[in-house]
């Protein structure tokens, strides 16, 4: 399995297996904190091979820089199915409403299937 996209963005929409992603980034900058983000939504586009086409679970975590989880995991699962090609994808998006930081820092979005760890992705909390 390859990831073909995985990030951050201001609005992001599946439609009939194609993906409308707006906006894209990997830093929020506040003028204080703690502040809250109202809304980013994080979009993942996973392409299958034939012999992994079947059910899998997965999971994102996210993690600061000394390993503490940030947010609660956000967990589901992935039916990739038979279809007319040799390779599936999955799209998944998932929107985050005020999500709240305490300081500046990194925060790691972490993408686990089937328990293991696939990919993961920065997001840059700073103060300007």
């Amino acid at each position: 399995m390859k990831t073909e996209i995985f990030t951050f963005c201001d609005f992001a929409q599946q439609n009939g297996g194609k993906l409308t992603i707006v906006g894209t980034f990997d830093t929020i900058i506040s003028r204080e904190f703690p502040c809250a983000h109202p809304m980013l939504s994080v979009v993942i586009r996973l392409r299958f091979d034939l012999s992994e086409f079947d059910d899998h679970t997965f999971r994102i975590e996210t993690r600061d820089l000394i390993g503490r989880m940030t947010i609660d995991p956000i967990r589901g699962n992935i039916g990739v199915k038979d279809g007319d090609n040799t390779t599936a994808v999955s799209n998944m998006v998932f929107t985050v409403s005020n999500l709240r930081f305490e300081n500046a820092g990194l925060i790691y979005f972490i993408l686990y299937i089937d328990d293991k760890e696939i990919a993961s992705i920065p997001l840059y909390i700073k103060k300007g």
